[in-house]
């Protein structure tokens, strides 16, 4: 077993519906507690997750909490940061179970590949057991519906991967005084920042595939919709930031709606536009039935095939929405450069 000591920062507010089983499966993890901490920064919870936080704490000492007056995530991770005594800091999030090996499995592979920031895959999971909520997590859990995004899809069978990017991670310490912390101004996106930033500076990131997360999806079209926007609206800031383009899986959504939105007026000027309109429609109806046929087909839950189709739909429109938004703001207005970006995270 390591002798580095710990430090895990969770970002919560109001989690109430998810509290008491991360909790459960903080205090049930193999991990020696003696080497441990657990933070939670606290978004200003106007339910009672802070409570059920604090009457932990009392019971186990490694947990502790601050405040959060800004509400999201960077915010809170960085204050957990800047808190920590952890030479090893590991990012969780409210919305998922671990497994009882998680901490000491991230462990032992950042120190045997010798990696700077290591993570497990999403299984993801309804919120509940309505037909919505099963098509939305079925989405996300496809090539279809989230690309290439390798710790979706949950389809490898290697024991380590190298990737550009993880969920949550397992970070060496030193990692974040050699490249600095999270961007304060990326309500979203900010994970995908931090770690496109480090593999700049010659960082590896490596995901695990036998190690699973339980990850919970939105429980609705709306919710879905408002995070993937904000997913979308914050990719411009994220490459301005970078100062080059990002993977090419966060590009597609904004052609498609591009395609959707200027394709009948180009039509009004040149006919054939408007055949190749019909054709990008038709091409991604088809694609979108066979994958959600094939997603149901594996579930045997075929009725769910027209709601999965839905999903997908929901969560590209909305991004590459919030996209053409984001190129309006930042690129075009330089809303960033003028005043504090302020997103309420969605949940």
């Amino acid at each position: 077993m390591t002798n580095n000591y710990i430090s895990i920062i969770i970002p919560v507010r109001n989690e109430h519906k998810y509290i008491d089983k991360l909790l459960s499966s903080i205090v049930n993890q193999d991990f020696e507690k003696v080497n441990l901490e657990v933070i939670f920064v606290d978004g200003l919870s106007t339910d009672n997750t802070k409570d059920k936080i604090i009457e932990y704490s009392q019971k186990y000492n490694f947990i502790k909490i601050f405040d959060n007056q800004y509400k999201t995530v960077p915010y809170a991770l960085n204050i957990g940061i800047k808190n920590a005594k952890g030479d090893i800091i590991i990012r969780l999030d409210a919305h998922a179970e671990y497994p009882a090996n998680y901490i000491s499995t991230l462990v032992y592979y950042l120190q045997k590949l010798n990696a700077d920031n290591v993570g497990g895959v999403w299984e993801t999971i309804p919120a509940n057991n309505s037909l919505k909520a099963k098509s939305i997590a079925m989405a996300l859990s496809s090539s279809f519906g989230v690309g290439n995004a390798t710790y979706r899809l949950n389809s490898s069978n290697d024991e380590y991967l190298e990737v550009d990017t993880v969920p949550f991670g397992c970070y060496k310490r030193e990692i974040f005084e050699r490249i600095g912390y999270f961007d304060e101004q990326l309500t979203r996106n900010q994970d995908n920042e931090f770690n496109e930033r480090l593999k700049k500076a010659g960082g590896k990131i490596f995901l695990i595939p036998s190690l699973k997360i339980k990850y919970y999806a939105r429980e609705n079209y709306s919710k879905l919709y408002k995070m993937f926007y904000q997913y979308g609206y914050f990719g411009p800031l994220v490459d301005i930031k970078l100062g080059r383009p990002t993977r090419l899986r966060r590009y597609v959504p904004t052609l498609f709606v591009l395609a959707l939105l200027l394709l009948p007026f180009a039509g009004l000027i040149f006919k054939p536009f408007l055949f190749i309109w019909f054709f990008v429609i038709t091409v991604y109806s088809i694609s979108s039935f066979i994958f959600a046929t094939y997603e149901c087909s594996k579930r045997s839950i075929l009725k769910l095939i027209p709601f999965v189709m839905w999903a997908y739909f929901v969560s590209h429109i909305s991004y590459g929405l919030g996209y053409i938004k984001g190129v309006l703001d930042f690129i075009i207005r330089k809303k960033h450069l003028k005043s504090k970006v302020d997103v309420e995270l969605s949940r």
